[in-house]
């Protein structure tokens, strides 16, 4: 199969030759480790750990932290002392950093790009533009990328945020207040992004096919959801149903939430408007995808699930993690084995390896590795 028909016929509960391998999700401060561990950071990963490829629509959508604001902000440098910058980055936010890390990718947070009406008008809105520049391809350049895009590789394309994108742009305090002290506020925000992504979609989408789309949600802790699924349905619920809607008719089959922390409560409202994956099942925040496929069966696609502090505690934790969870979700379809979100910097080359070398062996022969699994008393 090629990885496009394996993509498909692996959301879809298909037989397939084998489950779709995600290609491999890593911190950079990781590959800074792997390359002192002799992995050059030049190595392209899928074609190392032998994954396969997701190919991504080019258009500007998701930024580092929210929105992808065009034109951008101005890089600040507020101020400084011998050790930390304290910057305005490129969307707004203000946030201190060490000087001694050259990645900076553990900002300190400071300040958000939005404190009001008046900041969503001023800074944001403007910036949420469909026609800005370097937003999307159009005209000559679309057509040029209609042409040569790999059709042997699953597209996906990113298509907003109703809850991750305003807490990232004024904070989950922030939000949490507005809800009650100017909700008028937040469904003006919410329509505006709906309107943003649909109509910077829409002339992609008509000259592209594509495979898949991702929300990007990130709105959840340990504990739950950072809002109520009252919440959710009043603000947020209605707009995501018209993206879907939007995506459905532009033959786009697959709609998967990409977010952190435990969701639960929130899957049933997704499922409803047609919402029809989650990723990353993070164990830590008491996720359980065994249990949520045995919930939800054919209707859920699954993605992630694999304790990352697994792959850190060495290979015996690794087998475990692995063997219990990975084959029995395999032979139910439906599921993208990967790790539970970016694999970080306290897993050796060496743990990370093995961990490939194994889900390889395991996608390719499930059946096997779950009477393993049950010999050993892992299985379900």
């Amino acid at each position: 199969m090629t990885p496009r028909e394996r993509w498909l016929a692996t959301a879809e509960f298909r037989a397939v030759d084998r489950a779709f391998l995600l290609p491999p999700w890593t911190w950079a401060e990781t590959r800074q480790r792997w390359a002192a561990e002799g992995l050059p950071t030049t190595t392209d990963l899928p074609r190392h750990f032998r994954t396969d490829r997701e190919d991504e629509m080019p258009v500007a959508m998701q930024g580092k932290y929210g929105p992808h604001l065009l034109p951008a902000l101005a890089r600040t440098v507020l101020s400084q002392d011998n050790d930390h910058w304290v910057i305005r980055d490129e969307e707004g936010n203000t946030v201190k950093l060490f000087k001694n890390d050259p990645l900076q990718s553990m900002p300190q947070w400071i300040a958000y790009p939005m404190k009001n009406r008046a900041d969503w008008e001023a800074i944001v809105k403007p910036r949420l533009d469909p026609h800005a520049p370097g937003r999307a391809p159009h005209g000559a350049e679309l057509a040029a990328y209609a042409k040569q895009v790999q059709r042997q590789v699953p597209l996906g394309v990113w298509c907003g945020s109703m809850y991750g994108w305003p807490r990232s742009l004024m904070g989950v305090e922030q939000i949490s207040y507005l809800f009650y002290d100017d909700p008028g506020l937040i469904h003006e925000m919410c329509e505006h992004i709906t309107d943003f992504v649909i109509k910077t979609l829409e002339p992609v989408l008509r000259a592209v096919p594509c495979d898949f789309a991702y929300f990007w949600e990130d709105m959840a802790g340990k504990a739950g959801p950072l809002c109520s699924p009252d919440t959710y349905r009043e603000f947020m619920l209605p707009r995501i149903k018209r993206i879907v809607d939007f995506m459905h008719g532009h033959g786009v089959r697959h709609i998967i939430v990409d977010s952190d922390g435990n969701n639960e409560p929130l899957i049933p409202l997704w499922l409803e408007i047609g919402v029809n994956g989650l990723r990353p099942f993070e164990i830590a925040a008491g996720c359980d995808p065994l249990a949520t496929r045995k919930k939800y069966g054919r209707d859920l696609i699954i993605q992630g699930g694999i304790d990352k502090r697994a792959l850190a505690a060495g290979r015996d934790a690794i087998d475990r993690e692995v063997l219990s969870k990975v084959p029995w979700l395999c032979m139910q379809g439906g599921y993208f084995p990967q790790v539970d979100h970016l694999v970080p910097p306290d897993v050796p080359l060496e743990n990370y390896t093995y961990y490939s070398d194994l889900l390889r062996q395991v996608v390719e022969d499930p059946e096997r590795f779950y009477y393993q699994a049950r010999q050993r008393g892992w299985a379900q």
